[in-house]
């Protein structure tokens, strides 16, 4: 039998009380746009108390909450190319 390996999988966990969704979905697009044939899904989860966290296969990569503050889309980028195509180039998100 073959085995088939997933896709990585992208979760933002988002305060939905706060009004995050904007942004998780804008961040969300900017992933979907660059990791257009790596990723498998990106979704967003909406949760309460402020919370802004990203998850790839179910590790936590990023959080507002430890961090004090949004990720920026080339950070974000970043820390997801470096877990599943380290040799990827981000061009202009590499700077």
């Amino acid at each position: 039998m073959l085995s088939i390996k997933a896709k990585p999988r992208v979760e933002i966990h988002y305060c939905k009380k706060c009004r995050f969704i904007l942004r998780a979905s804008w961040l969300a697009q900017e992933l979907l746009f660059t990791f257009e044939d790596m990723l498998g899904e990106c979704s967003l989860v909406p949760t309460d108390k402020g919370i802004f966290n990203v998850l790839l296969d179910g590790e936590l990569i990023y959080s507002k909450q430890d961090s004090g503050k949004f990720p920026e889309s080339n950070k974000l980028k970043q820390l997801i190319r470096d877990k599943i195509e380290p040799d990827m180039s981000l061009g202009h998100s590499d700077i």
